[in-house]
């Protein structure tokens, strides 16, 4: 896996799933009584946040702390940044305090790339989320949450739903189909999913308003829709896109009840799923919008469970970003992940 990630391009199907199967190993952590690990003891993480944030900088700063890594939440309100502080001057000040590792979310598409090819400092560098470009970790997470519940039976079949869901260690996408719906002008996650999901080996079609579908969407591994309906049936996961206002500086669609009406899922929707489709939103939700709160209560709604997968997927980044080390007899350590060093004391 390289030093940095920028974008879900920089996975090849090799390094997605060394991550997703050290995210497995990660996740056990969590049923312990002490969920922490001591591989990241005395490097220095810190979460570098340009923009609001809940779930991605409270994942981050979890998945450091399990790793037993110090953290530093950097936010640009109330910094040295409101005062007019460049990036340049804020990487030299991280690089001064020893970062080991910079996570930055920032309001403009290219940010972290500029972070990490400048020189301004020497560790690692991960993409938070940078303006309407990429956000790889969360497209490592949707991932790691499609494989749990379709290919994580004994036999690469869908998991009916109230089974247990295996790990699908080893394995990736190949022949799943993923409808990514709403505003996916707007959405890095849409972005980072088709990249990764295609690495992966799975379908992807995008179903939006003709307004809310990028130009140079032909050049996009993935095929697009305009019709939800016709696109359901056929679906393995339905991916809900939250309609990013904030970004809005038009109007792309008539009124919120249109779009509710032509683009949102709500139970009738969902009945015409495949009965192992799983519903996927990446947070926060617009509940009456693109999601009804039938559909986002449902037990086949993984909203939640997403969360809790990303800190899994964070620990496993920042594991094989920083040199920890897995247990030997692991199956990520198989796949190519670090592991112990076999010292004098040892032998």
């Amino acid at each position: 896996m390289k030093r940095h990630l920028i974008s879900a391009a920089d996975l090849t199907r090799d390094d997605a799933v060394l991550v997703l199967d050290t995210a497995e190993e990660m996740a056990r952590v969590a049923d312990r009584p002490i969920k922490k690990l001591p591989t990241l003891r005395g490097r220095t993480v810190v979460n570098l946040f340009y923009e609001d944030s809940t779930r991605t900088r409270i994942s981050f700063e979890a998945a450091a702390k399990r790793l037993s890594a110090d953290v530093i939440n950097f936010s640009a309100k109330g910094s040295s940044v409101s005062k007019g502080e460049s990036l340049k001057d804020t990487a030299l000040t991280l690089e001064a305090m020893g970062a080991d590792a910079v996570v930055i979310r920032h309001p403009s598409s290219g940010a972290p790339h500029r972070l990490a090819t400048s020189g301004w400092i020497k560790g690692s560098v991960v993409n938070a989320g940078d303006g309407t470009h990429e956000h790889p970790t969360q497209a490592l997470l949707d991932a790691f949450t499609v494989r749990r519940h379709l290919a994580g039976a004994a036999d690469g079949g869908p998991v009916p739903h109230g089974a247990p869901a295996g790990d699908g260690t080893g394995r990736d996408l190949a022949g799943r189909r993923i409808t990514i719906v709403g505003d996916v002008l707007h959405s890095r996650v849409a972005r980072s999913n088709v990249l990764l999901l295609n690495t992966l080996g799975a379908h992807v079609t995008l179903v939006a308003p003709p307004t809310l579908v990028p130009i140079g969407v032909e050049s996009w591994p993935c095929e697009v829709s305009y019709d939800l309906d016709a696109v359901l049936p056929g679906s393995d996961a339905v991916m809900m896109l939250r309609v990013q206002r904030e970004r809005m500086n038009a109007a792309f669609f008539p009124t919120e009840r249109e779009y509710a009406r032509r683009y949102g899922l709500d139970a009738a929707r969902m009945a015409a799923l495949p009965e192992h489709a799983i519903v996927m939103h990446p947070g926060p939700m617009n509940r009456g919008m693109e999601i009804t709160a039938e559909v986002a209560d449902s037990e086949r709604c993984t909203a939640v469970e997403q969360v809790a997968n990303g800190v899994s997927i964070r620990m496993a980044v920042l594991y094989l970003q920083l040199g920890g080390a897995l247990p030997a007899d692991s199956p990520a350590a198989a796949a190519g992940a670090p592991t112990p060093a076999r010292t004098e004391e040892s032998e």
